[in-house]
């Protein structure tokens, strides 16, 4: 699909999943460029992952509309299974198989024979770094070895559109930023990938985000446009001795618009940075908790997902 000059390798509008009573997917629209990195940001249970399933051609939507290289998912499901890749966290491998055996395996799938078969074997062996490795069985490889064959299975058959629903789950951050390495290949060679996340610093990778809740899309842009136009207030970052007691007074207090805890600090929004610190230092000096740190910083994607989900709830 081509719209001013754009190519569109995959395209929505309107589409809408309904399970009995419970709306998974509700109103989304969005398109993908060609080569593009578009991510799906949200929580467990946004609909990020029935929003791929029915991409992928293995859920039929409600209503609305929804393309992939410009196969209609609601009539040509077949036709997009065999021209995307699809990688989950679970990886979909043959444990008691080699890693040559699971090549092989899923090349037969995709239907490779003769030279082009030999070809992109080799080519997977090289782009995963297995070569040394083809005799171990796939089941005693590390996680972060049997997520780059995962990924090179997927892509054999050489698909324009490659679906990751959360591929690095469970993977240590080392093996996650080796697989993003790929991902950007992969992207500059003109593979479009649309991948779900829940990594806040994973999404930073993606060229543009859409962020998803209850079902709905609830902001759609660059990771830069996002921390622009939906954190337009400052964002103070705070270490204290008594961290809950502290984000739970804070919450309280209207001259914060947002109260958050991110791991061991808080960050705390608001309009007027030294007022806020000001603000803040005072009313926890009189509950006897001890600021140890506090700052203006640069809001994060994490920021940003926080103040939209928290305005998301309120509006119902």
């Amino acid at each position: 699909m081509t719209t001013n000059e754009r190519e569109i390798e995959v395209y929505a509008s309107d589409l809408t999943k309904v399970f009995g009573s419970f709306v998974a997917v509700n109103h989304i629209a969005f398109e993908v460029e060609r080569g593009e990195i578009f991510g799906f940001l949200g929580p467990n249970g946004a609909g990020k992952t029935t929003t791929i399933k029915i991409l992928c051609g293995l859920l039929k939507p409600t209503s609305g509309e929804a393309r992939v290289s410009g196969l209609d998912v609601a009539t040509q499901s077949e036709e997009i299974k065999k021209n995307i890749g699809y990688m989950s966290q679970k990886f979909s491998l043959y444990e008691d198989l080699t890693v040559e055996e699971n090549i092989d395996f899923f090349g037969g799938i995709y239907g490779l024979s003769g030279e082009k078969k030999e070809e992109r074997f080799q080519w997977v062996l090289g782009m995963a770094g297995l070569t040394d490795k083809r005799d171990i069985k796939t089941g005693d490889l590390a996680l972060g070895w049997k997520q780059r064959l995962a990924l090179g299975c997927a892509i054999l058959h050489e698909p324009p559109v490659l679906f990751l629903d959360e591929p690095t789950s469970g993977v240590d951050p080392l093996s996650r930023r080796d697989f993003w390495d790929l991902i950007n290949n992969l992207a500059t060679e003109g593979i479009t990938v649309f991948v779900t996340t829940h990594y806040m610093e994973e999404a930073e990778y993606c060229n543009r985000l859409a962020l998803m809740n209850r079902g709905k899309i609830i902001a759609l842009g660059t990771p830069r446009q996002l921390k622009r136009d939906w954190m337009p207030e400052s964002v103070l970052e705070l270490e204290c001795d008594d961290l809950m007691t502290a984000a739970e007074l804070l919450s309280q207090d209207q001259a914060f618009s947002e109260v958050a805890v991110f791991g061991n600090i808080l960050h705390l929004v608001a309009k007027d940075p030294e007022a806020a610190s000001a603000r803040a230092q005072e009313t926890l000096g009189e509950a006897g908790i001890s600021v140890l740190n506090i700052g203006e910083v640069t809001p994060s994607l994490e920021d940003v997902f926080v103040t939209l989900t928290a305005k998301d709830q309120e509006n119902g």
